[in-house]
């Protein structure tokens, strides 16, 4: 079951009109905030959204005529779910996918339109894989392995040719890790053709179930609570990833919520990349978690873009209020002509920009004679909201931030 160079070269000739050859981009960026030169690959503009195209068609491409009749059955949250349904359509085989219940809804929307059925079981990855074995046990369909398949794992190991094509004198591959497939085929590209490279993965800390099963040298099932890394959530790595990961993959650290949250809109601001949370984990540990780390050639992958619009703008208005470039202004004025205008005037006088006005008399909280005022402001930065601070104290009203 061991996968050769040779399986990641073969795979790739079968791709070689299916999958994109992605940008390996350049960010100056994050390259002064970091003290590196880094590289983007940017697998968030392969079709489907994500690099999982690669392992999914490989794969179907391999299975025999006489199987395809069946059909094919795989679990996802959402992005081997997309790859598996336009493989299946491409090739005239019937695909069925569970997802989780809560996968994102653009997710859902995108595997439907590849040609897929769609089952919603579970609250994660896991427990969709486990209906989806019941099924396939019920249907005789061909099971399609998210992460512990060898063709999978080849077929995700092409990006790992065309970095060190792109970059040969690459120093470290920073990749997203959730059952390990994407890893284990980088990795094992990676190491046989330039043994040097240093191989680091990352993941949530809310599941960190790689790292820990490195950590204590055996499988364990890891619970915790849901992330915005949906890409990366599992509970358990795959037997065959988790022997790769120990002999090729150099480190593995984790990263927190809020610092996935600040990659992806980095990303979208300084780098102009749309991320999900799985592909924004890499560059989230990038600035996170390699302080030690200068003067290397690092190429973070940005593994899929496929992240739900509203999600994204929560991610926005959260990280601008982090920030300082949003605030929200609580505060009563006496309900009376002229009173919310002297506000707003004052608001001008320091230039925040008035996004909305929420004006309430009527709540049970609100004293007599007087209103409830909510201002959201565009702000400029943290030195900027002090002086909003200051003015709205020394015109003597009582506020609360936030």
């Amino acid at each position: 079951m061991d996968i050769s160079l040779k399986d990641i070269q073969e795979a790739r000739n079968r791709l070689k009109n299916i999958a994109y050859k992605t940008g390996l981009v350049h960010n100056t960026t994050f390259s002064e905030m970091t003290g590196n030169y880094v590289y983007l690959k940017t697998e968030n503009l392969q079709k489907t959204g994500s690099f999982k195209v690669r392992g999914a068609f490989n794969k179907i491409s391999h299975l025999p005529e006489e199987q395809r009749q069946y059909g094919v059955i795989a679990s996802s949250a959402g992005n081997h779910a997309q790859g598996v349904a336009m493989a299946a359509t491409a090739y005239g085989i019937k695909s069925t996918i569970v997802m989780p219940k809560h996968a994102p809804l653009s997710k859902i929307a995108a595997t439907k339109n590849y040609g897929a059925k769609v089952v919603l079981h579970g609250e994660v990855f896991d427990e969709a894989y486990e209906k989806a074995k019941e099924l396939q046990e019920q249907t005789g369909a061909i099971f399609v392995h998210a992460f512990d398949d060898r063709e999978i794992i080849a077929g995700q190991g092409t990006i790992g040719l065309e970095i060190l094509e792109d970059l040969p004198d690459t120093d470290i591959i920073v990749v997203p890790i959730g059952g390990g497939g994407l890893i284990s085929g980088i990795a094992i590209a990676a190491k046989n053709i330039k043994p040097t490279v240093k191989i680091v993965g990352v993941q949530t800390k809310n599941l960190p179930s790689m790292a820990k099963a490195i950590s204590q040298n055996r499988i364990t099932k890891v619970e915790g609570p849901p992330t915005i890394a949906d890409g990366i959530a599992v509970k358990s790595p795959g037997q065959l990833t988790f022997k790769i990961v120990q002999q090729y993959v150099d480190d593995i650290v984790t990263v927190d919520e809020d610092e996935i949250a600040n990659a992806i809109l980095l990303l979208l601001e300084r780098a102009k990349v749309v991320s999900e949370g799985a592909g924004a984990a890499s560059v989230a540990a990038l600035l996170n978690r390699m302080d030690n780390v200068r003067d290397k050639k690092i190429v973070a992958l940005i593994s899929g873009g496929n992240i739900d619009v509203n999600m994204l703008s929560r991610i926005i208005d959260k990280g601008l209020v982090k920030s300082g470039r949003k605030i929200f202004v609580n505060t009563l004025i006496q309900d009376r002509p002229g009173t919310l205008s002297q506000l707003l005037n004052l608001m001008a006088e320091t230039e925040a920009n008035v996004l909305s006005v929420t004006h309430d008399r009527s709540a049970l909280d609100i004293p007599l004679g007087y209103a409830k005022v909510k201002l959201e402001l565009e702000t400029a930065d943290e030195e900027h909201v002090e002086k909003i601070k200051e003015l709205l104290a020394q015109n003597n009203y009582s506020f609360t931030l936030q």
